[in-house]
């Protein structure tokens, strides 16, 4: 669960997160949002994957990237529970 609360602990990830919060992009065009390197970009999509915030499908010499809705909703529903274990 670390890697997972590290990829959200950064602003530029979280943006990247509400940008296919709207529709599936490929890496070029999230990189279009930023004013960062691709290598940057590659960087921050590598370590969303891996704490399988997103899922990336390669589609002819794009790769596409989508939100992994799975992965939030296990989260928020951690959170729920720790808080009502909390009130109990």
């Amino acid at each position: 669960m670390n890697i997972l609360f590290k990829a959200l602990n950064d602003p530029t990830r979280r943006a990247i997160l509400e940008l296919l919060k709207e529709k599936d992009l490929t890496a070029g065009e999230i990189a279009e949002q930023f004013d960062m390197t691709k290598p940057s970009i590659s960087h921050h999509l590598d370590l969303l994957s891996r704490a399988g915030l997103v899922e990336s499908v390669k589609k002819g010499q794009f790769i596409h990237y989508s939100l992994n809705m799975t992965v939030l909703d296990d989260i928020i529903n951690w959170i729920i529970q720790l808080k009502n274990n909390q009130i109990d």
